[in-house]
């Protein structure tokens, strides 16, 4: 069973994380949500407040997982940036060529562990001269293992590139049709 875990902290746009844990966790991929604040509970940059399965200190390596999801939000992506344990892990994630996503903002998290350097990105808008990477526009950009997003409009499909990577193509087309994604493509 592949196994994600998704970094969350102080202002991290829910949109963005939550919609990744939910359609990962519809396709039985195990994803541990884990907080760097020290408590379970984490506010987001909406002041919706969701509780994590676990607190940074409970994570030891990246050997545990499959992959890492770094969601954006502000100031939630720059209290990721700033917190020295998580540059470890993405730096870790990354040695090992596990999978590694950040959407919005959440990039400027792989820039502070530097591991964009001529690789493709995207992110939100605005964050382009703050990157190193090859940046892109288009709405999901994958560089052999990393995989970066625009903002939360295009969380369903930062999901669906996630999925991809972990289960095939064949899981995301059964995705979208359970949750009537292909439905909306043909429509609007």
């Amino acid at each position: 069973m592949k196994k994600i875990l998704l970094l969350l902290a102080e202002g991290f746009e829910e949109v963005e994380a939550l919609t990744v844990v939910d359609y990962l966790r519809r396709m039985d991929i195990v994803v541990d949500t884990c907080s760097i604040t020290g408590e379970k509970k984490v506010e987001g940059a909406h002041k919706i407040i969701v509780e994590s399965d676990k607190i940074l200190d409970e994570i030891h390596s990246a050997k545990d997982y499959d992959g890492l999801v770094i969601p954006g939000g502000m100031p939630g992506s720059t209290n990721l940036r700033d917190n020295h344990r998580v540059i470890e892990l993405v730096k870790e994630f990354n040695e090992d060529e596990k999978l590694i996503g950040a959407i919005c903002a959440g990039p400027i998290v792989l820039e502070k562990a530097n591991i964009l350097e001529g690789k493709m990105v995207t992110s939100y808008p605005g964050f382009e001269d703050e990157l190193s990477g090859i940046y892109k526009e288009d709405l999901v950009v994958q560089d052999k293992n990393i995989i970066t997003a625009r903002g939360p409009a295009v969380a369903v499909y930062f999901a669906l590139k996630i999925i991809e990577n972990l289960l095939g193509e064949n899981r995301v087309e059964e995705l979208k049709k359970d949750i009537l994604l292909d439905m909306v493509e043909n429509n609007y």
